[in-house]
């Protein structure tokens, strides 16, 4: 499938890397269809709409800084998706990267929820008082590890 992306230009996609949001994405709702692509930089990932090419958002697993990470998603946002109990699903977060690259966030509040047997996805709000919008990651990377501060800085 030929797609045009905000990242790399016009590329070929295996059409298993398509998604449908019936919900869209906050702020985008209108958007259903999406890729999910690697980035050149791991361990981030690109999610690309297939209606506005210049619509893509630059996700992570929030496993990687936060181990503790539990969005909480109702069972009635996972059954919309077609996720049963005990089914698997990808759980993404959208980060937000600012021109100081140090400050790069992440939105665990609002986590981008795939299932990728059915490859539908949906975003989800989490009511947990821990997880807010804006988590520097480098911080939480740097708490995680109890170092003072990670090495290396990223560029999607």
């Amino acid at each position: 499938m030929h797609v045009n992306t905000r990242p790399y230009g016009p590329l070929e996609v295996d059409e298993r890397q398509k998604l449908h949001f019936p919900f869209g994405i906050l702020g985008f709702e209108h958007l259903t269809e999406f890729v999910l692509l690697d980035a050149t930089q791991q361990p981030f990932y690109w999610l690309q709409s297939l209606q506005d090419p210049q619509i893509a958002f630059v996700l992570i697993s929030p496993d990687i800084f936060r181990p503790d990470y539990d969005p909480g998603v109702p069972a009635h946002e996972l059954v919309e998706i077609g996720v049963n109990e005990g089914d698997d699903y990808l759980v993404l977060a959208i980060v937000t990267i600012p021109e100081d690259q140090e400050r790069m966030t992440a939105n665990l509040q609002g986590p981008i929820v795939i299932n990728p047997r059915a490859r539908i996805g949906r975003q989800s709000v989490s009511m947990d008082p821990r997880w807010g919008v804006r988590h520097v990651i480098r911080d939480e990377i740097a708490r995680a590890s109890g170092s003072a501060s990670p090495a290396g800085t990223a560029s999607c």
